[in-house]
């Protein structure tokens, strides 16, 4: 509110001094809508009113009534009518002039929408932004349900607004709720809604088996009516203000869980809109008694695809690529994956079994594969260690170039860089090569002196990085000691031999 001194001012200015709006606006230090709100308070129709004089006055009758004839035409096509007409205008002020004319549509108003307890749920995904894990940026999407009457929140992050998450995300709510309400309301999303045209609706198959399984009818909001599901739009709206706002965690899994206690303290605290005597929390403990039950077992909710094994032991999913047995390869095979760990199938046979990886561009490898590997094909171990460096110091790839380029024997170099590698650490290789590049002595030998002078630095012994070879001529070799006599005659000087 403004006082009745700027309101007189206001109006002054605009009558005996001609101001126009924005002048008004940016000289008194008030918003525009503030003057035309004064203004249309007094009388004056502020939205179209024009001090001076304007070239397109004698265009104004015909821009009315092509309008009311025409309400959505663009303004670009009328300013071609116009310009046809004679008009000598430029088409930016054009637009505004335009802009001052078209009707506008009458105010809609809306009736208070009410359910009974138990009747209705609503849910949405909400974007919360990014999420960095290792070299991968995933998107954190939250998974937020609310029963209608009781306003009950249930809120789960994902990363990602796949089919399977928002699976996940029912199964998971009506877990935390203990029951399911008759209908859910959706908006027009693709993991609800695939086609719709008018009253004719296309659900998503998997959401149809997920609605069958636990007997709730699914419901997509009119087009354009998101007034239909205000409900979850303010919950999450509520979840971005009083819980998201300067979160701190961990992880995912820290996020969650702070989230469900959130959602059973301090939101279900709040006072219930539907009867503002009582809580959230009290209104959703009379509505759980009206909840469809759960049925005996929850509906499956892992990722099934199909993956390609090429002519490596790797099939890839989801930006990572996991090992399975190499009797396996260049075959078709079926990936079932969970948030937490996955499966690799051939038909039914399961055939590798992994924890997710949620970064990108990692190999996710059991060793028995790569183990069983080396060992039908022994010639595989040069590169199977190049492959290894590769990923644990990338810098090798530029050392292993560099010594190629001067004839080295890269064979030798990679059981060299593989010892050290075990004897060391990726960390400390790393950086050990990338000194002796940048030193210009791209050299086995380089790299183990800058790592044995850093480990003397800290005052550490030198790392040993002696290991048998796992050979059984090696390993059960009997070592027979010989008798000190014969250590003397080798001390024995040959010249003695032969005076005798």
């Amino acid at each position: 509110m403004i006082s009745r001194q700027l309101e007189a001012e206001i109006l002054r200015l605009f009558h005996a001094e001609k101001w126009r709006i924005g002048t008004l606006a940016a000289q008194l230090g008030v918003h525009h809508t503030t003057v035309r709100r004064v203004l249309a308070q007094a009388g004056v129709a502020a939205g179209r009113a024009c001090l001076r004089a304007s070239m397109a006055d004698p265009y104004v009758a015909f821009i009315v009534e092509t309008l009311e004839k025409y309400p959505t035409l663009r303004a670009s096509r009328l300013y071609e009518m116009v310009r046809q007409r004679g008009y000598p205008g430029r088409p930016d002020h054009f637009r505004a002039v335009v802009a001052r004319y078209r009707p506008r549509p009458a105010p809609e108003a809306y009736l208070r929408l009410r359910t009974l307890p138990g009747e209705q749920g609503q849910v949405d995904w909400g974007h919360f932004g990014k999420l960095t894990i290792g070299r991968a940026v995933r998107p954190l999407m939250g998974f937020v349900m609310v029963l209608s009457w009781s306003r009950q929140i249930f809120l789960r992050f994902y990363l990602g607004a796949s089919m399977a998450n928002f699976c996940r995300g029912h199964v998971e709510g009506f877990g935390v709720l203990d029951g399911v309400a008759r209908t859910l309301l959706y908006d027009n999303l693709k993991s609800a809604v695939l086609e719709r045209i008018g009253d004719a609706i296309r659900f998503h198959p998997r959401l149809l088996e997920l609605a069958a399984h636990y007997r709730f009818c699914p419901r997509p909001v009119a087009v354009a009516r998101g007034n239909e599901k205000g409900r979850v739009e303010r919950a999450i709206r509520y979840i971005r203000e009083n819980f998201f706002a300067a979160r701190a965690f961990g992880d995912i899994d820290d996020l969650n869980a702070q989230a469900l206690a959130w959602c059973q303290g301090l939101a279900a605290d709040r006072k219930c809109p539907e009867d503002p005597t009582r809580s959230v929390r009290d209104a959703f403990a009379a509505e759980k008694a009206h909840l469809l039950a759960l049925p005996e077992l929850p509906f499956p909710t892992d990722e099934m695809v199909q993956a390609q094994a090429g002519k490596t032991p790797y099939v890839r999913f989801d930006l990572n690529d996991y090992s399975v047995p190499h009797t396996h390869v260049r075959r078709m095979l079926t990936v079932v994956a969970g948030l937490k760990s996955l499966r690799v199938l051939d038909a039914t046979e399961v055939i590798a079994s992994h924890a997710r990886s949620w970064d990108r561009g990692r190999q996710i490898e059991d060793e028995a594969h790569i183990r069983a590997l080396v060992q039908h094909k022994r010639k595989a171990r040069e590169h199977r260690g190049m492959d290894r460096l590769h990923h644990a110091t990338p810098s090798s790839q530029q050392l292993f170039a560099q010594i190629a380029g001067r004839g080295g024997n890269l064979g030798s170099v990679t059981c060299g860089l593989i010892r050290l590698l075990d004897a060391y650490g990726a960390e400390a290789l790393e950086q050990a090569i990338q000194e002796a590049l940048a030193q210009g002595v791209p050299h086995l030998a380089a790299v183990r002196q800058i790592l044995d002078r850093s480990r003397h630095a800290r005052g550490q012994p030198p790392a040993l990085g002696v290991t048998l070879p796992d050979d059984p001529r090696v390993r059960d070799v009997v070592i027979r000691p010989h008798r000190l006599a014969d250590y003397e005659q080798l001390r024995q000087d040959p010249d003695d031999d032969q005076q005798d």
